[in-house]
């Protein structure tokens, strides 16, 4: 194979036919801060219009992405999103994936990775061919920086103990009435200490780790406090039910007793009248 094939392409920065009128209009750090959630890099475009021309085209590839492609990709990520998620949903959760290491993903799924990392491919290319586009793109002084954090990861997790498998991967939820708007804050990628020290620096790995600890161990408290409110809630329930018996018990009690001094007071009524008509 020629230098020349092994070179991934670079992505032409033209314009696109009919770029969204919503985009031109937002202003300019919001404009830079939606193209970095697509996977592309604002000080690569000269002006506004090519930026959001290119973010038009992102938005239109990821339009014709394969959805079960990128659900491999989701799965290899171990990114927290739910199974109805829409495309773009994917692509956001995707571009925030990190990681090198991919074995494990699906020739489909690469294709995806390499698309939303800025490689322009066709998919008819070899895995291989692919991965090599993908790991040139990272850079010496990058590949360099993620092998020694995923040394000092390797250290820690040897120092902590944790096992080497990780646990099956599940999608959250299906959610309805889900909101597809970018930008808001990244889930927790449920992944090892090593693979998290590996993607974001030991501070920001042990970071991660302790605020997903901390917010299990909240949600467990959580629930446990809204399953006391709610046997507490049972118990009021079932004693406004036991007074709500006692009230009405007593108010049928009275209106028997009432009926009954009626029934005596007419019975002596018409005595007294009986006597009066016919003794008097």
């Amino acid at each position: 194979m020629s230098t020349e094939s092994a070179q991934p392409p670079k992505t032409a920065i033209v314009p696109a036919r009919t770029p969204s009128a919503q985009l031109g209009d937002l202003p300019a750090d919001e404009l830079e801060h939606l193209a970095e959630e697509f996977g592309l890099h604002p000080a690569d475009y000269k002006t506004r219009q090519h930026l959001v021309a290119a973010l038009h085209e992102r938005r239109q590839l990821i339009a014709t992405m394969d959805r079960e492609a990128m659900l491999d990709v989701i799965r290899w990520g171990r990114r927290p999103v739910s199974v109805n998620a829409t495309k773009e949903q994917l692509a956001l959760e995707i571009v925030r994936i990190k990681s090198m290491k991919l074995e494990g993903l699906s020739v489909r799924g690469l294709v995806v990775l390499a698309q939303l990392r800025g490689i322009k491919c066709t998919g008819k290319e070899p895995p291989e061919l692919l991965t090599r586009w993908i790991h040139k793109q990272e850079g010496f002084f990058a590949r360099f920086a993620r092998k020694r954090r995923a040394w000092v990861g390797r250290m820690v997790a040897n120092m902590l103990g944790e096992a080497e498998t990780e646990p099956e991967y599940k999608f959250l939820p299906a959610q309805k009435d889900q909101p597809s708007t970018p930008g808001q804050p990244p889930a927790p990628r449920a992944g090892s200490i090593k693979d998290e020290i590996e993607e974001a620096g030991l501070l920001g790995g042990l970071a991660s780790r302790v605020k997903r600890e901390a917010d299990s161990y909240l949600y467990q408290k959580l629930d446990e406090i809204e399953s006391r409110i709610d046997r507490k809630l049972d118990e009021i329930d079932r004693r406004l039910a036991d007074w709500r018996d006692k009230e009405i018990a007593n108010r049928i009690r009275i209106i028997k007793i009432t009926l009954w001094a009626s029934v005596a007071v007419a019975a002596v009524s018409l005595v007294y009248s009986y006597i009066k008509l016919y003794f008097s």
